[in-house]
């Protein structure tokens, strides 16, 4: 619900408030009801509200509290606000505002930095503490909401964005080619605390960092999650009981935390549709929203999914809002889209989020989307690959969810940028953690807690926050993703995956919706590459930006470029924007007058 930002100097100087004035208005777009900022001695604050819980200016931010001398900046939303609240009043706490922020700083000043651990909800936010001249940050367990840091010996700074963070000056921003491994082998996934950059990090989810004004740095890992069977085995419909229930109370808390309209976006899949079923009793002319685009006429892949999306409008009346947007369009604002990617992002549907997410904002400032469901309940294709073949753990991760082996690695960039294979090396400690019984459950550990963080999660937040609409995942309710993790894979993999989602919508969802193939959030012409969009990509490619930067190994281009719909990767996206979306991302985002 908003963009935040920060500086902490440790060199005894005060921070320059024109910097974290050009980080602020970098974040504009995040925050389009009000701007604050900041600053007390060493420490600089700026903040970009979107108003959403206490639409007062007594909610506004930074939110200073006098009397415990401490202030905040804060992004996301704190479900269970209200009974943290109530706790704290018994226990003596006034109040001066009635939304979620107060809560943080009054919780942080009765428990400390084990506050993070009563939050239900997305965050990410700063508290500045006058007394001990201390600075806590904090990002939520999923990584929902943005974190990025520059650290040196002479300061921190923080903010919701790179790009923000660029816009702050002095920051290195070569690339780095662990990064780039990794954004090359799991689609453009960088893991936390790396990003493309060497000169920018970001705190990894279920995370907070402490730094004082002389520049100790402590970091601690405050909730991890538990994939073993619990002690009592449960029948299948216990399980189907519990989480009909849990998902009920996530959908409650995801609802009712919002003094504005909540809407969803109805893609016509599965999770969105279940949404909708569960809110439409609650809430009277529910707001619903769709969007598709034009196919590339030879039928290779359908373009929109409304033939469903319309009949979940017709079960539960919806007051619904359908959206087609041709090519021409899509090709014409990319350039706009990439440069609101905090980092870049290949999947196709980041566009068709930042053009539906333009045209939903003009009606509401929240809504529910349906990310995080195939990762939680086993929705995704190549979960039962992997479980069927044979082999070492990473072996089978690998060939079935790698974009490119290793080799293809080494012939993609210049030697420059060549190094062993570290992406392996991460996916091989990941998956063999302790506290996972099975091989799905580790894969299904290793996808909720660290790549749906850089891929789906990101690019719903991004796109959105765009045009300043909030984008609430209920299915990454952390209570929900805690019992999910316990069940037995066999049972969410059943019947093709999601099984007890799709049990629990057996009834309340039109069986054509819950019965059909998985479906995607598709943008043909940005995996079927050719005709205008083949050309931009071209002139990405062959641009004396990407030819002096030195990137790619001009052979690997042209192989692409001259058959671009003969190499997809092994989740069928091109490798031919892959290079382009990097590429271009760098241009707009990187290569720019430095301060």
């Amino acid at each position: 619900m908003c963009g935040i930002c920060g500086e902490l100097r440790f060199d005894g100087s005060l921070p320059d408030t024109s910097v974290t004035q050009r980080m602020s208005d970098k974040l504009a777009r995040r925050g389009p009801d009000n701007a604050g900022l900041i600053s007390d001695g060493p420490l600089a604050f700026g903040h970009r509200r979107l108003a959403i819980i206490d639409l007062t200016p007594s909610a506004d931010q930074p939110m200073v509290d006098k009397e415990l001398r401490l202030a905040l900046v804060f992004n996301g939303t704190i479900y269970n606000y209200k009974e943290l609240r109530n706790e704290l009043v018994e226990m003596g706490y006034t109040f001066f505002s009635e939304g979620d922020s107060e809560v943080i700083l009054k919780a942080y000043h009765a428990w400390g930095t084990k506050c993070v651990e009563r939050f239900y909800g997305m965050f990410a936010f700063a508290v500045w503490d006058m007394r001990h001249t201390t600075l806590f940050l904090a990002r939520d367990r999923f990584g929902i909401k943005p974190l990025y840091y520059s650290l040196d010996g002479a300061s921190l700074r923080f903010a919701s964005s790179i790009q923000a963070l660029l816009a702050a000056g002095g920051v290195d921003s070569s690339i780095d080619p662990v990064a780039l491994h990794h954004y090359f082998t799991l689609h453009a996934v960088v893991p936390a605390p790396r990003t493309i950059l060497n000169g920018v990090k970001k705190l990894p989810p279920a995370t907070t960092m402490t730094l004082s004004a002389a520049g100790q740095v402590t970091q601690h890992t405050y909730w991890s999650l538990d994939a073993t069977r619990p002690a009592h085995a449960l029948s299948e419909q216990d399980w189907l009981n519990a989480t009909r229930a849990v998902l009920n109370r996530a959908v409650e808390r995801h609802r009712l935390a919002s003094d504005v309209p909540v809407g969803v976006l109805l893609s016509g899949g599965l999770d969105s549709s279940l949404l909708v079923a569960l809110l439409a009793d609650h809430v009277d002319n529910l707001l619903t929203f769709s969007v598709g685009f034009e196919d590339i006429g030879d039928g290779a892949e359908k373009a929109d999914e409304f033939e469903y999306s319309d009949q979940v409008v017709e079960r539960f009346k919806t007051k619904h809002h359908k959206y087609l947007i041709p090519n021409s369009e899509v090709l014409k604002r990319l350039p706009e889209a990439i440069t609101n990617m905090a980092e870049p992002m290949v999947g196709q549907d980041a566009v068709a989020f930042y053009l539906l997410g333009e045209r939903v904002a003009d009606e509401v400032k929240v809504v529910l989307s349906g990310q995080g469901a195939d990762e939680v309940f086993g929705g995704y294709f190549w979960y039962p690959q992997m479980d069927a073949a044979s082999g070492s753990p990473l072996d089978r991760f690998r060939n079935h969810y790698f974009d490119r082996d290793h080799a293809e690695y080494l012939e993609t960039v210049t030697p420059a940028y060549h190094l062993p294979d570290v992406t392996a090396e991460l996916v091989e400690r990941e998956l063999t953690k302790p506290k996972a019984d099975t091989f799905l459950d580790e894969v299904l550990r290793f996808d909720v807690t660290t790549l749906v963080v850089d891929d789906p999660v990101k690019r719903v937040d991004n796109m959105t926050m765009a045009w300043g609409l909030e984008a609430r995942v209920p299915f990454l309710d952390h209570e929900l993703v805690e019992l999910a993790a316990r069940m037995p894979p066999e049972l969410k993999l059943k019947e093709g995956g999601k099984f007890p989602l799709k049990a629990i919508a057996r009834g309340l969802v039109p069986d054509a919706v819950i019965d059909r193939p998985k479906g995607y959030f598709p943008v043909p012409a940005l995996k079927y590459v050719r005709g205008e969009f083949l050309e931009f990509m071209r002139g990405i490619l062959d641009s004396d930006a990407c030819l002096k930067r030195g990137l790619y190994q001009r052979p690997y281009v042209e192989k692409l470029l001259a058959e671009p719909e003969a190499h997809f990767t092994r989740i069928q996206g091109s490798k031919l924007w892959h290079l382009a979306l990097l590429e271009l991302w760098l241009q707009l985002n990187v290569d720019l007058p430095k301060h």
